[in-house]
């Protein structure tokens, strides 16, 4: 399997990349000295990084469709994406943070052309944020039939109650709409046809921020993750995204793509890592030589470098068969790469915090905060456990059609 960018994606991916040495990883500092000013707003060192982005055409890199984007495959995308992963905000620095860049995804497929014009357009534009509702505290949301919420017709509206939190994005003052996951129609014998997705704009009467969710500490301002009660929200009936009990199919729909950009992100942030501890083992001194010295150090330094492109490997051959097949038929392989690259970033930045001491459990540098959003990425878009489950009832029934044809499959 061919794995050479072409000359069009090497030229992106050298601008991108000289674009993080001149401006992302300079203001690093800055941008943390700006949130603590305003923890929800935008730090102005944010927004002018986004300017420099535009002009320099890095934009909507991760959209498919050149009307939008920069009608990149996603095995286009991967070293892109990679390359932004590496500092936790540099994707919304190019438009392609998530959750907008599901939305925009949802919206690009799905969405109506009042819908797209009102919603999408400003997204692209990144003049708004937005947010994804789904994960609901009293279920287990990893089952998205489980979802309480009820979105009820009533004339010529909707009418929405429940009770989710984890909800990214939405603590950000400049998130505008939600797509929220509920049940129009829960007694359908069809438990995949009761969920419908429907665009709630946040200063809808109802909506009730209760408070920001930490994680491992962290409330990941400026996007952060909210709890939220909906409360006999009223949003007009246009709004349900393209129709009642096709809530499911939209979310399938979005989670191929967003599980792997997920897993191009914590490529990168492993990467980082790798390179992070490779020099601290260069530079400091232990019991009167270099860290590089020890044999232990050398090894975890070596079986992290054989991790990450074993992990990158993997990726881009799901991405690639998604290219060339779908995402219906890459979900195997969709889902190998959701259960092997969060977990080898947690064990490789692990190594990096250890070899780094003390300070590596610091805000002098990113590895902490990495760790916490590697080992988020462990439950988002489907919990490890869940992914397993379906990959190996795949597999089992596969292998067993093949052996039961007296033959063997591939």
């Amino acid at each position: 399997m061919e794995f050479e960018y072409s000359d069009k994606v090497k030229g992106l991916l050298e601008r991108l990349q000289n674009f993080m040495q001149a401006h992302i990883y300079p203001a690093e500092t800055l941008f943390m000295q700006q949130l603590q000013e305003d923890r929800w707003g935008e730090p102005a060192v944010l927004a002018e990084l986004k300017i420099k982005a535009r002009e320099a055409e890095l934009w909507n890199l991760f959209l498919p469709d050149s009307r939008y984007g920069a009608g990149l495959s996603n095995l286009e995308y991967a070293p892109l994406a990679e390359e932004m992963g590496k500092v936790l905000f540099a994707s919304e620095v190019f438009n392609c943070n998530a959750p907008d860049t599901g939305n925009m995804e949802v919206l690009t497929q799905y969405g109506s052309e009042a819908q797209c014009e009102q919603w999408l357009k400003p997204l692209l534009d990144g003049k708004i944020r937005s947010a994804f509702a789904m994960t609901e505290p009293r279920v287990a949301s990893s089952d998205a039939t489980n979802i309480e919420t009820s979105i009820v017709r009533d004339g010529d509206s909707y009418v929405i109650n429940g009770h989710k939190f984890y909800i990214s994005g939405l603590m950000n003052k400049r998130c505008k709409v939600m797509i929220v996951m509920g049940k129009t129609d829960p007694d359908n014998p069809n438990r995949h046809q009761q969920q419908s997705q429907i665009l709630v704009p946040t200063d809808t009467p109802g909506v009730k921020i209760v408070r920001p969710m930490t994680v491992f500490g962290y409330d990941d301002a400026p996007e952060g993750h909210a709890e939220v009660i909906f409360d006999n929200v009223r949003v007009p009936a246009s709004h349900l995204i393209l129709g009642e009990g096709r809530g499911f199919e939209i979310a399938q729909g979005r989670l191929g793509p967003g599980r792997i950009h997920h897993c191009m992100r914590l490529i990168g942030q492993a990467q980082r890592a790798l390179e992070m501890m490779s020099a601290r083992a260069e530079q400091r001194i232990v019991f009167g030589r270099p860290m590089s010295k020890q044999g232990s150090v050398r090894e975890d330094i070596a079986k992290s470098a054989c991790e990450i492109e074993q992990a990158r490997l993997l990726t881009l051959k799901a991405a690639a068969q998604m290219d060339r097949l779908g995402n219906k038929a890459a979900k195997d392989l969709i889902a190998m790469i959701k259960i092997v690259a969060p977990q080898m970033a947690c064990k490789v930045i692990d190594r990096a915090i250890q070899i780094h001491g003390a300070a590596g459990l610091g805000q002098d540098y990113s590895l902490a905060h990495h760790y916490a959003y590697a080992r988020t990425i462990r439950l988002a878009d489907g919990p490890d456990q869940v992914h397993m489950m379906q990959l190996g009832r795949n597999l089992a029934a596969h292998y067993a059609a093949a052996e039961n044809q007296g033959g063997h499959s591939d």
